[in-house]
């Protein structure tokens, strides 16, 4: 094993004993479970957000990310291991620094790399000897070496040498039992021996398992190859969907029909559209960068475009099922369940139920909500829907035209919607778990 630098031997060795102080840029969804793994495993973590709200709450010991639990929040409210600042300068104290921020797409499906970018002219300001910086979140490949390198090199610190830095991407599953921060295996890829060695070295300590590659391009291409092969695979079921509703055949039966087998074989599930951070969004970023070297992508694009009109499809379902009972959609009462991108979850981050809520609102349909985890419809980049959370109950149900399931959490009662409900729509079959018999009204799979 070649020899380090004496930075590098500090380092390794800070995070060898846990002295190490861990900082999180981006205390959301990837950060704070993250900051949550470094605790567990005795390191102290300094987090920083430009966002003051998040800032009060962890001071407040108030949640603001429902599935890591109230007692996760008073503890970094009384922990002398965590601090939260909106300062940046704090980050000058952090031996390792962990980019989480977001990698959005610009308004033609192009990478937006601002936060990576901001985040790292951010570090570069504070950068000195010994220290870390590993980014975590998803892109494409080059990156860490071609963007972030160059503009932390202006600091005058040599990379693999003065300062280190990798690549090790977040695969995080909001509200998934078994699936932490700390007990998903992480892929950790360095630009350098070193920076690989000391991130290896940081990660193994916190994670179930830490899996080295030869280089931060593997690492981000592995990422994008993970949610791409989900949105494929998704785009391939959401299109059988189509097809076989039109020759009456139950989607949902077939997929569980064919998960018999036991090789060759993984079930995805339709829905009304994808929703999340990483599968909408991460797909384009390889899409976007395949252009540099001259080669198409057909096949992930033409999975982009099944996925992306299907909230058309469930609008024109529900549409349908109205026209069925001599309904006008215009006028027609809709509550829709569920705002969530996924069941059991407060992130409704890039969730199809707002193009939905949205079009239908646009098409003259009076749109009422109701999700459990989210009491009012938080502003999103594309969307700003004014709505809250309405109760569910007997009279909400009775008085809608139609009941349009789009998220399947599983607080909610299918039984009381089953039993009052004139007409439900269920993208995500949700009413399987209630008796045929149960069901009053006509249900209508989307």
């Amino acid at each position: 094993m070649p020899s380090m630098s004496a930075h590098a031997d500090q380092l390794l060795k800070k995070i060898e004993d846990r002295t190490a102080r861990i900082g999180i840029v981006g205390l959301g969804y990837v950060g704070l479970p993250l900051s949550k793994a470094l605790l567990e495993n005795g390191y102290s973590v300094i987090g920083f957000d430009v966002d003051t709200k998040k800032i009060k709450a962890i001071e407040a010991g108030e949640s603001y990310i429902q599935h890591l639990g109230n007692d996760f929040f008073k503890m970094l409210q009384t922990t002398d291991k965590f601090i939260g600042s909106d300062d940046p300068g704090v980050l000058a104290d952090a031996d390792a620094i962990l980019l989480c921020v977001p990698t959005p797409l610009g308004k033609h499906n192009d990478p937006d790399l601002s936060y990576v970018l901001e985040s790292t002219r951010m570090v570069a300001g504070t950068l000195r000897e010994g220290q870390l910086v590993v980014l975590e979140s998803t892109t494409y490949p080059g990156t860490t070496r071609n963007e972030m390198k160059p503009i932390l090199d202006e600091s005058g610190l040599t990379c693999g040498e003065d300062y280190f830095l990798a690549y090790s991407p977040e695969r995080e599953d909001p509200g998934s039992a078994g699936r932490s921060a700390g007990e998903i295996p992480k892929l950790v890829g360095g630009i350098d021996d070193a920076s690989t060695r000391i991130s290896m070295a940081l990660y193994e300590r916190v994670v179930a398992k830490a899996h080295e590659v030869s280089s931060a391009e593997i690492a981000e291409s592995a990422k994008l190859l993970e949610n791409i092969y989900r949105s494929v695979n998704i785009a391939l079921v959401n299109e059988m969907k189509t097809v076989l509703t039109d020759m009456d055949i139950d989607i949902w039966e077939v997929v569980d029909a064919a998960s018999t087998k036991p090789f060759g074989f993984q079930a995805f599930y339709p829905g009304p559209g994808l929703g999340g951070h990483c599968i909408p969004i991460d797909p384009y970023y390889l899409t976007w960068k395949a252009k540099e070297v001259g080669r198409p992508t057909r096949f992930i694009e033409l999975a982009g475009e099944v996925n992306t009109a299907m909230p058309r499809y469930v609008i024109h379902r529900l549409s349908e099922a109205l026209n069925m009972d001599s309904i006008a959609l215009r006028g027609a009462k809709i509550l829709v369940i569920g705002i969530a991108y996924k069941k059991n979850v407060d992130d409704n981050r890039e969730t199809p139920a707002a193009e939905i809520i949205e079009q239908l609102a646009e098409l003259g349909g009076d749109i009422s909500y109701h999700d459990p985890h989210l009491p009012r419809f938080p502003e999103m980049r594309k969307y700003d829907l004014n709505l809250e959370s309405v109760n569910l109950d007997q009279k909400t149900i009775s008085e809608s035209d139609c009941v349009l399931i789009i998220t399947d959490h599983d607080a909610v009662d299918y039984a009381m919607i089953g039993e009052h409900a004139k007409l439900i729509v269920d993208t995500r079959n949700a009413m399987a778990r209630v008796p045929e018999e149960g069901i009053r009204g006509r249900l209508v799979k989307a």
